[in-house]
């Protein structure tokens, strides 16, 4: 069946736009599945750089219709700031290339103040959250006290029903945080304005995406964040509020099983993460600026969310192998192979070491990389500038053979190699 699922294999950062990009091309329906606006991907079209927060980065293709699923966190000022955004440069935001799920949580502003106030009151034992309410608004949606996008489409009813989510909240940010209270009544304002103005996207999109699969047309779905993020099989409680694995894109577009025809895996070629929690591979001094930049590029390590300097590290093949597993990956895209040329030397963690044993898989999945000592693999580096490399023979043997090594220690293929910012950067192997 023509469903292509493009997930993240680490930390969130991959360059998952720029995969959705390319494969956008061939697609008709590009769904967003999980995650809110703590996501970002960049795409970089000429001389436009489009930093998509909600909506699915494919839509910047003119042919494609885009989706946002029942498994995404939606923030009404975010999404509705993101359309006028791309209506500005061009690109037509009209309700039949947009469809949002009936079924969708919302993000309000009491979210946002709960969020902060909780990451606050955690003090140093902080998660690193992004602060965009999302955390509170699954939480929310788990108790069964969320208000879904449905609700935008009667006012006489949405509006009292904000005023009881927002005097509900307000309890717990006085009571528990002393922080300050909202007012239901400029909530409910705000949110009235922007249901006006959505009301006309919203719809049954698991019906719209199961008619367009019976007709045989393309679906690609971008995940947010990355593996070792998930709530369930992450680095917890250092983790996201939602599913961004595989199995996240069935559950968070309303579809069953069966319907999936590739995994797409995207790694980056080396590791890196935005916030707390463990990094056995992690870097510092030198090595760690090299890989991460200035931050005066797109193309640098700094969250395209958040702003601050990730957190990066060699390749870590054990969490990739991990990866492989949780999301039944059927081939993976290199991201950033550029940013290692120049290098005499580069590493990969090809297992873990702790009181004497090796292990080559995690015994009890990432939860506590903590006691781990990585086991590095050297392999040669090489000097040349690879972002003219547009085919497997214009890489550098070293290039080549390091991302022959990721695929035996892996056992997956590399089908995809970006060696640059550009959407035209990149090496399709076949």
């Amino acid at each position: 069946m023509p469903l292509d699922i493009v997930v993240g294999t680490q930390w969130g950062d991959e360059g998952k736009g720029r995969v959705v990009d390319l494969l956008a091309a061939q697609a008709d329906y590009v769904a967003r599945y999980n995650g809110g606006d703590n996501a970002g991907h960049t795409v970089n079209v000429g001389q436009q750089i489009f930093k998509l927060h909600l909506i699915p980065s494919g839509i910047i293709h003119p042919h494609t219709v885009a989706v946002i699923g029942n498994g995404v966190a939606v923030n009404p000022r975010v999404l509705l700031s993101e359309m006028e955004t791309l209506t500005e440069s061009g690109i037509d935001i009209s309700p039949k290339r947009l469809m949002l799920s009936f079924a969708a949580h919302m993000i309000t502003p009491a979210h946002l103040a709960l969020d902060q106030a909780q990451e606050t009151a955690r003090g140093k034992a902080k998660i690193g959250t992004t602060l965009r309410g999302i955390g509170p608004a699954y939480t929310s949606k788990v108790s069964r006290h969320g208000l879904r996008l449905f609700e935008m489409l009667d006012q006489a009813k949405f509006v009292p029903a904000i005023h009881a989510h927002v005097e509900e909240i307000n309890q717990q940010l006085t009571s528990l945080y002393q922080a300050e209270p909202l007012n239901p009544d400029d909530v409910a304002e705000e949110l009235g304005e922007y249901a006006v103005r959505m009301a006309p996207y919203i719809g049954d999109i698991s019906t719209t995406i199961y008619e367009a699969l019976g007709q045989g047309r393309r679906i690609l779905a971008e995940g947010a964040q990355g593996t070792l993020l998930d709530l369930d099989h992450g680095t917890y409680p250092f983790v996201t509020s939602s599913t961004p694995t595989s199995p996240g894109a069935l559950v968070g577009l309303g579809l069953g099983p069966g319907y999936e025809e590739r995994v797409i895996g995207v790694t980056k070629s080396f590791q890196s993460r935005v916030g707390s929690g463990p990094f056995p591979t992690e870097l510092f001094g030198y090595l760690a600026d090299r890989l991460r930049g200035t931050g005066e590029q797109p193309w640098d390590e700094f969250g395209t969310t958040t702003g601050r300097p990730r957190r990066v590290g060699w390749l870590d093949l054990v969490l990739l192998r991990y990866a492989v597993r949780i999301n039944g990956i059927t081939e993976l895209a290199l991201t950033k192979l550029d940013i290692l040329s120049g290098l005499d030397r580069v590493l990969l963690c090809t297992g873990y070491r702790q009181e004497g044993h090796e292990f080559f898989n995690l015994p009890f999945g990432p939860s506590d990389l903590s006691g781990y000592e990585p086991i590095y693999e050297e392999v040669p580096g090489w000097q040349e500038e690879i972002r003219d490399a547009r085919r497997w023979e214009d890489l550098p043997v070293e290039a080549r053979s390091y991302i022959l090594r990721i695929e035996e220690l892996v056992g997956v293929q590399v089908r995809l190699v970006s060696v640059g910012p550009e959407r035209e950067q990149v090496v399709e192997i076949t």
